[in-house]
């Protein structure tokens, strides 16, 4: 019997062209690796609990949205009946293996092309090359930025050599790269001053940085001078520029990934997730707009609506709704409706944002074509939209502007 696929599951009834476009391969246009070995139901259920904490005693990240579709919709792909119990599911999933779950569901997720952000640094994660192969798609790497800041600081250089060297190590990681990705939002907050700082303060703030090189940059002028070396780089390669934004990522501290912790990726700052909405960007990226280089803000919910209204406003802004379209599960409709808002639709892409479990990749890009499949039909039958006008919308985001974006 031939595996089910995220293709395979869309509500009825759709037009055959409307149809048509959701079931082509999409592009995930970010996402992260997910794990190459087996886990313990304890690391599994972090990995799928948007907090990496484990669920309160007595209690289970099953029931969530996202673990409540895990055994709806994943169950099937590893040879389970729809809705099996979390025990089950996780004794067949032990059962295949990592490597066999893994295949199963980045295949069965449609995706031709894995955009995929290097910047944990965390050897059970799966690289690019393995997510391609795995899922059989293409692959890219996306470089983070503050993972190549990090390399640099620990080198042992002087201060008055920082920049020097940080740009040239920028270009270095560039030419093999797709995009590269800010998680300033999780450093200093989205809110810093957008002007290119000063080399003299440069060199003073690499100073401090330098006398501590294995603690995590915080420093808004050096988060700043890294961000306008990376636009410099950008610039010069025709490569987008990605931020984190929103909520998603705020409360992890392992993702049942090492054991412990991520610390030193920029994976903490629960409670001031205020400092991660987009809107705290148009500083910024007004100061880009005659550049040319794209701005992609990723993830962004509960301030999707914010980002939307951004890539409304300024030609070189895209956005994409992320891990919160596999997290909402049921409700990935809403979020999308309203993305779809005020959002141009050449400015929307197709990004999973998954990370560990390879699960998140699958449901992701189910729960984007069954919510995009609903809001396309609401705009039909209201006759809003005509049926051409609905299959090239669910064309673009999910492919179309992705490969005009990242030149694929």
């Amino acid at each position: 019997m031939p595996e089910p696929r995220s293709h395979d599951m869309l509500p009825t009834p759709l037009p055959d062209a409307v149809r048509a476009a959701l079931l082509a391969p999409m592009v995930d246009q970010h996402c992260c690796g997910v794990r190459r070995d087996d886990t313990t139901r304890s690391g599994f259920e972090q990995l799928i609990g948007e907090g990496g904490t484990p669920a309160p005693p007595g209690t289970t990240h099953f029931d969530t949205p996202a673990g409540a579709a895990i055994r709806r919709w994943c169950a099937p792909v590893l040879g389970l009946e729809a809705h099996a119990s979390a025990t089950v599911y996780l004794s067949r999933r032990a059962e295949l293996g990592a490597a066999e779950v893994n295949r199963r569901l980045l295949r069965g997720a449609g995706v031709s092309a894995f955009l995929v952000d290097t910047g944990l640094d965390v050897p059970a994660l799966l690289s690019p090359a393995e997510m391609g192969r795995l899922g059989s798609a293409a692959a890219d790497e996306i470089v983070r930025l503050e993972q190549v800041e990090q390399d640099v600081a620990e080198a042992g250089l002087p201060a008055a050599d920082y920049a020097g060297l940080l740009r040239d190590e920028l270009a270095a990681r560039a030419a093999r790269a797709t995009a590269l990705k800010s998680v300033a939002a999780h450093r200093c907050g989205l809110g810093f001053d957008p002007s290119r700082p000063s080399r003299g303060s440069v060199i003073a703030a690499a100073g401090r940085r330098l006398a501590d090189p294995k603690s995590r940059l915080d420093d808004p002028v050096l988060v700043r001078h890294l961000l306008w070396a990376a636009v410099d780089v950008a610039r010069e390669r025709g490569l987008p520029l990605q931020f984190h934004c929103g909520l998603s990522g705020w409360g992890l501290s392992g993702w049942g990934l090492s054991g412990g912790g991520l610390s030193g990726n920029g994976l903490s700052g629960i409670g001031v997730g205020h400092l991660a909405d987009p809107a705290l960007l148009t500083g910024f990226v007004r100061a880009l707009a005659p550049l040319g280089v794209p701005v992609v803000l990723l993830h962004c919910y509960p301030y999707h609506r914010q980002a939307a209204y951004l890539a409304a406003v300024f030609p070189h802004v895209y956005v994409d709704a992320g891990p919160a379209v596999a997290h909402t599960a049921a409700g990935s409709a809403h979020v999308l409706r309203e993305l779809l808002e005020l959002a141009p639709f050449h400015k929307q892409m197709y990004g999973s944002g998954c990370h560990g479990a390879a699960e998140l990749c699958f449901l992701a890009a189910l729960c984007h074509r069954r919510g995009l499949a609903h809001v396309l039909a609401d705009r039909i039958g209201e006759g809003e939209w005509s049926q051409a006008d609905a299959a090239r919308i669910a064309h673009m985001i999910g492919s179309g502007n992705a490969r005009r974006v990242y030149r694929l």
